[in-house]
């Protein structure tokens, strides 16, 4: 056991994002696991938040275009911060709404069915918010039967060649994960993109559980539209606001869901009852912007920007490969399922494990100072976080699961999970 203690303490010793360890809010005593949840509170996160607050105390209604922050500018100034993580250029990343009303602005835009080609694929391990905003628009377009999922072979994870052999004329569109939000497994995007714009069919994808994780290159590979939440990995805060990303090709395309932000800003306050689109991605903004939801982006994203978003991967795969070498070594004798993929290509930045005591595990976990989360039926995800998690943090969770599991602590748990989990 110390020859593991002895290697978490060397690669913290060598670890290049350490400093950013200290800017976190981390608990006396905790090893939080749940970054793919929610993010930990950053210094930088709250100060801005406060900065905002004062804005508002100091300059009143004048906040909306004067200040350091400009509140009418804040959506737009945030998208362009998010953009070089998923590979986006200027006016193509917007902070607005929420991850599942950008599913339903975003496809509700880019769904134009007709009599033979008006199906949309999903998957079936895709995230439920997903699948009701997909059903909820086909209803609306009289196409019940409209939704295609995906088939899994394992229950965990999907193959490509599954993915790109259902693309068939009758598809019009497809919304896939980045990330699968239990298994952990990272999609071949780039693959699947180039496979559906052969078919004549548009892309997009949902990237709440790899943004700030794992770096993307939406605009490269093609893909047509993103979604994605900030609460995880991007440590924005409970309900921060949402992102999404339109290739600029769609920009002249009528926004489907229309409201006063997204008329062109050089006259919106004109206020007259036809709608001046706006000519970049900030057409996709519907009411006025939940200024303090975004207000901690500002602060969070820095570190984002100085980190940088590789060296943030290169650490999550190795705190991960730590983390499930250590799980498959020290808990050999115990009935431990690894689910998450090994290959570095095909993983995100948590795991999952499963066992029948999953819930009670989960439990016990907790009680001792580690916080992971449940996933139903089975199954306990574990999310080792760049940039304020350590590999002792690592080396003593493991530990601490090898103790319940030998004493069977989680017996005295009830296997049922809460009713948030």
């Amino acid at each position: 056991m110390n020859d593991w203690l002895e290697m978490a303490k060397d690669k913290d010793d060598k670890d290049v994002l350490k400093q950013y360890r200290d800017e976190f809010y981390l608990g006396e005593g905790i090893y939080y696991m749940d970054g793919n949840s929610l993010g930990l509170m950053s210094r930088r996160a709250e100060q801005s938040l406060l900065d905002v607050m004062e804005d508002w105390k100091r300059h009143s209604i004048e906040g909306w275009t004067k200040g350091d922050r400009p509140w009418f500018y804040m959506s737009e100034r945030i998208g362009d911060k998010m953009a070089a993580l998923v590979g986006a250029e200027s006016g193509e990343v917007l902070a607005t709404n929420s991850t599942t009303v950008n599913i339903h602005q975003t496809v509700r835009t880019l769904y134009q069915p007709d009599a033979h080609r008006y199906k949309i694929m999903a998957d079936e391990l895709n995230f439920p918010s997903d699948i009701y905003a997909l059903k909820s628009i086909l209803d609306d377009h009289g196409q019940k039967d409209g939704l295609v999922k995906v088939p899994t072979a394992d229950g965990h994870t999907l193959k490509t060649e599954d993915i790109i052999g259902m693309m068939d004329e009758s598809i019009a569109l497809i919304l896939l994960p980045s990330v699968l939000y239990r298994s952990g497994q990272v999609l071949e995007i780039e693959k699947i993109t180039a496979a559906a714009h052969e078919k004549g069919i548009i892309v997009g994808f949902d990237l709440c559980h790899s943004i700030g994780a794992v770096p993307h290159h939406l605009k490269e590979w093609g893909v047509d539209f993103a979604v994605w939440c900030t609460y995880k990995h991007l440590n924005g805060g409970p309900g921060a606001i949402g992102g999404l990303y339109i290739d600029e090709r769609h920009h002249k395309k009528a926004v489907s869901l229309k409201g006063w932000f997204g008329n062109d800003k050089t006259t919106q306050f004109d206020m007259k009852h036809d709608f001046d689109q706006a000519a970049d991605a900030s057409q996709y903004q519907t009411g006025t912007p939940h200024i303090f939801s975004m207000a901690p982006l500002l602060g969070a994203l820095e570190m984002f920007e100085a980190a940088g978003i590789e060296n943030i991967r290169s650490k999550s795969l190795e705190l991960t490969d730590f983390m499930m070498a250590m799980i498959e070594e020290i808990l050999a004798a115990h009935d431990i399922e690894m689910v998450t993929p090994k290959s570095h290509a095909h993983r995100g930045g948590h795991i999952l494990i499963g066992h029948e005591k999953a819930a009670g595990i989960n439990a016990a976990l907790k009680a001792r100072g580690v916080i992971p989360d449940f996933r139903a039926p089975s199954f306990v995800r574990l999310a080792p976080v760049a940039l304020y998690n350590s590999f002792e943090d690592v080396y003593h969770t493991v530990m601490i699961l090898k103790e319940i599991m030998d004493d069977r602590t989680y017996d005295q748990f009830d296997n049922q999970r809460g009713v948030v989990a």
